[in-house]
């Protein structure tokens, strides 16, 4: 079987440019990118000052002091690729993309619809360099391997040409630093000298990577293309002549937008769990929200998230009546192009409601009037909780917007161990009180290595800042010290305190060391659950010579 013929267009220096479009450093200035601790890519004007593939950053630098040192960064390179691929995908079909900066495409389709390959090549790169502003060249050859060798100096080779055309070429061409250097050492120094090896010996001597790149030599590159599907455009898009400055306009813009977005989605088998809501007004000022939904967002549903949001942003004012807060400005001009965006879809029938009415009527009316609320007030007005995982009663929950999807930041923790119940069935202080314990003689209780209590009897003073007085708690060691409640240095004013109570049992302590090898990060403290004569239970910790009060259990 024949090699395919294959059209592939190449980016030069595709991190650098890549490196421009995202982060904005000028391709024209020395810039080079590096990856452990090497060059893997330059600019022009950075080859100019003698800049190097494979040249140590110290090197580099003393070559070009003036050189802009960027680390290799795959994900940018992706990302400003896709660009281009979609700028390809508008000219020709069925592209493959080999890495970032190159991508290939079968060359019989374009050329016999262009009328010959150098034509359409031609106007593949044109319309790449109009679309993206990004220079390109293509190589045209007998399967990939060739045509993107061919593509580094635009060559068109002739059908059946590709093993004369690879003969000429370096062995440093077949991209194996380790296979190149021994070949260098046998004293074959072209792809047309290794070619001309016996395939058998080949394999016995290299092994199956070396007979892949004796056949790639060769030119016999018989790997088909592995042409990528082009995602569907599911966003909708309108354009009005007249700007929509009414609510009762827009709510007619919205309803027949979304019904078109419904019926999009449908004819894919898909539904909307999230949607993105664009508008540009006519000022050229540019509005976005999110809504997020645990259902299937219906074309009804749809209509109604961005009535909401067009009228939350039609009617927004500088300052709301009576709350004394300020809230989003109004648009200086109406809205002259509204663009919904499904940025979360899944297959029609992969959501069903619940059994036991967790999506019914009610549930669906709360959530309507939830959404509203977000609609005007903004998406962080309505805060819901979710649990997870965490050493800390406070890393375990954690406040999402209504709507937002309820994931964990992090896996379930164990149980908890001691006696006393788990953090779970407590009320979690929003941030930790501060506490004293002392002993007979007024000393501040220390914790010995091995993170036990001493022996000298203690008191625990609880310092509660005047702004939560509900959180006052008074307690005593197990010798029966009566403690004093104070107010706290850390707020103005005397606080009304409970009377003390005193410890009947405690557990622990539990040591926990955090993100050790992050120094900035790093947080060591020790744990310990105390029990009260009236049936109360605490969560203490103590770090960095201070105690604290965590939690109090249900």
């Amino acid at each position: 079987m024949a090699p395919v013929r294959t059209m592939l267009l190449w980016c030069p220096d595709w991190p650098v440019i890549a490196a421009e479009i995202v982060d904005g450093v000028p391709a024209a200035a020395p810039v080079a990118v590096l990856y452990a601790n090497r060059v893997v890519a330059a600019s022009a004007s950075a080859r100019a000052e003698g800049i190097r593939r494979g040249l140590r950053k110290r090197e580099a630098q003393s070559r070009c002091p003036r050189l802009t040192v960027l680390d290799h960064d795959p994900g940018r390179d992706v990302r400003a690729f896709e660009p281009v691929v979609a700028a390809v995908e508008e000219v020709v079909a069925g592209v493959e993309v080999i890495r970032p900066g190159a991508c290939a495409v079968a060359a019989r389709g374009p050329s016999r619809y262009f009328g010959g390959e150098e034509q359409a090549a031609e106007r593949i790169v044109e319309h790449v360099a109009q679309s993206c502003e990004v220079e390109s060249q293509i190589g045209i050859a007998d399967g990939v391997f060739a045509a993107g060798l061919a593509a580094r100096s635009g060559r068109v080779v002739p059908p059946g040409g590709t093993a004369g055309f690879l003969a000429e070429l370096p062995v440093e061409a077949l991209g194996r630093p380790g296979l190149t250097d021994l070949l260098r050492r046998l004293g074959l120094r072209t792809l047309g000298d290794f070619a001309a090896l016996p395939a058998g010996d080949v394999l016995a001597r290299f092994g199956f990577d070396g007979t892949l790149a004796h056949r790639l030599a060769a030119g016999q590159d018989h790997r088909p293309l592995a042409v990528r599907r082009p995602p569907p455009d599911l966003a909708v898009t309108e354009t009005y002549d007249d700007p929509l400055d009414r609510v009762d306009a827009a709510a007619f813009a919205a309803r027949t937008l979304a019904e078109r977005l419904h019926d999009t989605l449908a004819g894919h088998g898909l539904a909307c769990t999230r949607l993105g809501i664009e508008a540009v007004t006519a000022h050229g000022q540019e509005l976005r929200r999110v809504w997020r939904h645990d259902g299937l967002l219906t074309a009804a549903a749809i209509a109604d998230r961005v009535r909401w949001q067009l009228d939350g942003w039609l009617t927004g004012t500088s300052r709301r009546p009576g709350s004394g807060r300020a809230g989003p400005p109004r648009p200086t001009a109406g809205i002259i192009r509204l663009r919904l965006v499904p940025e979360g879809v899944l297959a029609h029938v992969g959501l069903q409601p619940g059994l036991w009415g967790e999506t019914g009527a009610e549930r669906e009316r709360a959530h309507r009037a939830l959404s509203r609320v977000q609609g005007i007030l903004g998406p962080e007005s309505v805060l819901t909780a979710v649990l997870g995982g965490g050493r800390s009663p406070v890393d375990q929950t954690r406040l999402v917007p209504w709507g937002d999807e309820r994931v964990p930041s992090r896996s379930a923790a164990p149980p908890w161990p001691g006696r006393l119940p788990s953090p779970a069935p407590a009320v979690v202080l929003p941030e930790p009180l501060p506490a004293a314990v002392y002993d007979a003689g007024g000393e501040l209780v220390r914790v010995t290595a091995r993170l036990e209590i001493s022996a000298a009897p203690a008191r625990l003073e609880v310092l509660v800042p005047s702004a939560r007085p509900e959180a006052t708690v008074s307690v005593a060691r197990a010798e029966g010290v009566v403690p004093a409640v104070r107010p706290s240095a850390d707020g103005p004013g005397a606080v009304a305190a409970g009377a003390p109570v005193e410890i009947v049992s405690w557990a622990g302590p539990w040591p926990v060391d955090e993100r050790w090898w992050a120094p900035a990060e790093a947080r060591r403290r020790a744990r310990f659950q105390v029990g009260l004569t009236d049936g109360t239970a605490l969560l203490l910790s103590l770090a960095g010579g201070r105690w604290w009060v965590e939690a109090v259990y249900d």
